[in-house]
């Protein structure tokens, strides 16, 4: 079993910058890649960034490339997510995920995913 807790989040004034970390812990070594989505109110969960544990391979969505910026720091089982830039489109809840099957955008490939963290950015 593999556990994901995301932190970092909060409230912030459109232009600010958060930092979101995600420690993994349990069963990690199969993981291939880790991820991160969100989901605001009433819409779907979408894919924001992801990145391979071992090459650092990295993928972004074009929402955020530019202002977002993704790192893993293996040793401590933890990735994160640089928010720069930020936007009020950028509220949302935040979820870290975990994949097996390797890097990809599609959340179907994420078998482990945290509890999410809140991110609200006010113009």
């Amino acid at each position: 079993q593999v556990l994901l807790v995301e932190s970092g989040g909060g409230a912030v004034q459109a232009g600010d910058s958060l930092r979101l970390s995600c420690a993994a812990s349990g069963r990690t070594l199969n993981f291939l890649a880790m991820g991160w989505f969100r989901q605001a109110p009433g819409k779907e969960r979408e894919f924001v960034s992801a990145i391979t544990w071992g090459g650092g391979r990295t993928l972004y969505a074009d929402s955020v490339k530019g202002r977002f910026a993704i790192s893993r720091d293996n040793a401590k089982n933890t990735v994160y997510l640089q928010m720069n830039s930020l936007k009020p489109e950028d509220t949302a809840v935040y979820y870290c995920a975990a994949s097996r099957a390797g890097i990809s955008e599609n959340r179907s490939l994420y078998s482990s995913w945290g509890q999410g963290t809140q991110v609200t950015v006010s113009s």
